[in-house]
């Protein structure tokens, strides 16, 4: 299984994810023409190298807007006169000001070439000037909605894959906006992402993934940094308010440096992408790359990405059963008894009917516990049914890889858990409570509900063939 991870020690922001991505492999040239599928071309040029932080050799992208004053810049302009909605990032509450005009929050202005701490002599400069004339009118890209976003993928030459991607990237900012701003998702104007520069980072990171065409794409806890912004509306907190609902569900961390790390558009990205969240690498790491950031900080301001393999085996853990024999106890007891079990740190509970001496039915009462939690189950044996003693043995657990994912139907959302043999899918099913919900709230059965599920996450899977 090909894998994908994201080191977001210091956060994550367009510009650094496109650079992190081609310095892992990505072909700029493959890049540079797909992202003129946009037919926007006389907007904006591309510039990619080699650059330096800290003594991390990286790549650094850059988007230069060709009549910059015309935008209102992605991820904080600063010192302007105009309101962003979401008012953050105007200028850090630590007395000096920062002119983004590339916008991710690093701190140097885009309109001059890269200064890195070093840029090599080798540093292959991807500047990509389509020589066309800009003819919007001044302000143009205030304002870009969700439609507008949709009319620009759409009316591309870009693969299917990559539109559908890209869609699901900046969905995740609109919704975060309308929440922010409590507006319906149709009436909410991008400021943060409506501009052409981070358009581009959003399409071109869906490029790229899909370039990379990786089997899963994994992510650490996300660095978000700390302090306050002064916008118009006063100083506000880091993470922004989109950022923070884009990353709801997500680890994060915070406060490793007194500056937002992590932008809406990065947010944006990891949220539609990563499938799961661990600071755990558990896979062998083929090839490394860093996406190199403007600010200069304690840390360097870098993404890195590790491109790797992860061999799919089945888990074995030890763990303990527990077992007796009980034929005196009120059979109505037992859904009370199996409930605190569970909550007490059972890994299964099973029973078996039996028959004991002289005669008498009896049920033999099985529980899977690992040592850890061994005490607590038998506390709840001793003392909440009649047993008078327990057997115990070892025994090993041999297990399939399993995820879970989140599955929308036009019944609601449902959870299904991911069976894996040797890295391939083999089996999966819907959580029976998510299923009992759903049918309750649309009066359906709850059979209508499983074949629903079965005929869309099927027809999922064979779309990924």
């Amino acid at each position: 299984m090909k894998i994908l991870y994201y080191d977001c020690f210091s956060g994550i922001s367009g510009d650094m994810n496109l650079g992190a991505l081609i310095d892992v492999g990505v072909d700029p040239d493959y890049f540079m023409g797909e992202i003129a599928k946009l037919n926007l071309n006389g907007e904006y040029e591309v510039r990619i190298a080699k650059g330096l932080k800290k003594g991390i050799t990286g790549t650094k992208v850059d988007v230069i807007l060709k009549q910059r004053k015309s935008f209102q810049m992605i991820e904080h302009k600063h010192d302007h006169e105009h309101e962003h909605d979401h008012g953050h990032e105007h200028e850090h509450d630590h007395g000096h000001e920062h002119d983004h005009d590339h916008g991710h929050d690093h701190g140097h202005d885009h309109g001059h070439e890269h200064e890195h701490d070093h840029e090599h002599g080798h540093a292959h400069d991807h500047g990509h000037d389509h020589g066309h004339e800009h003819t919007h009118e001044h302000g143009e890209h205030h304002n870009r909605n969700v439609s507008d976003i949709e009319k620009i993928i759409m009316n591309s030459s870009l693969s299917d894959a990559v539109k559908q991607l890209s869609m699901k990237m900046f969905m995740k900012v609109a919704v975060a906006e309308a929440k922010v701003h409590g507006k319906p998702i149709d009436e909410v104007h991008f400021h943060e992402v409506g501009a052409i520069d981070s358009i581009v980072d959003i399409i071109g990171a869906a490029i790229c993934i899909d370039y990379l065409h990786v089997d899963k794409i994994m992510a650490s806890s996300v660095q978000v940094g700390g302090g306050f912004v002064k916008c118009a509306h006063g100083l506000i907190p880091v993470p922004a308010p989109a950022t923070v609902e884009i990353l709801r569900g997500i680890p994060i961390k915070s406060g490793i440096v007194p500056f937002e790390t992590t932008t809406p558009t990065g947010a944006a990205i990891l949220a539609a992408v990563v499938e799961e969240f661990t600071d755990k690498t558990e896979f062998t790491i083929e090839r490394v790359g860093y996406g190199i950031g403007n600010r200069e900080l304690e840390i360097p301001n870098v993404l890195r990405v590790y491109l790797g393999t992860e061999e799919k085996r089945e888990i074995k853990e030890q763990a303990y059963i527990l077992e007796t024999n009980i034929d005196d106890m009120n059979p109505e007891l037992y859904n009370y008894v199996e409930e605190q079990l569970f909550e007490n740190g059972a890994s299964d509970v099973f029973k078996t009917p039996i028959m004991m001496k002289k005669g008498r039915p009896a049920i033999k009462l099985s529980v899977l516990v690992n040592e850890e939690r061994e005490q607590d189950v038998l506390e709840v044996l001793f003392t909440e049914t009649t047993s008078l003693g327990i057997r115990k043995y070892q025994v090993d657990k041999i297990m399939l890889q399993r995820d879970f994912v989140k599955l929308s139907t036009r019944y609601g959302e449902v959870t299904i858990k991911n069976s894996y043999y040797q890295g391939k899918l083999i089996k999966f099913k819907p959580e029976y409570e998510d299923c009992k919900k759903r049918a309750q709230e649309n009066q359906v059965s709850i059979s209508k509900i499983y074949r629903e599920i079965n005929k869309v996450y099927e027809g999922s899977l064979d779309d990924d063939k």
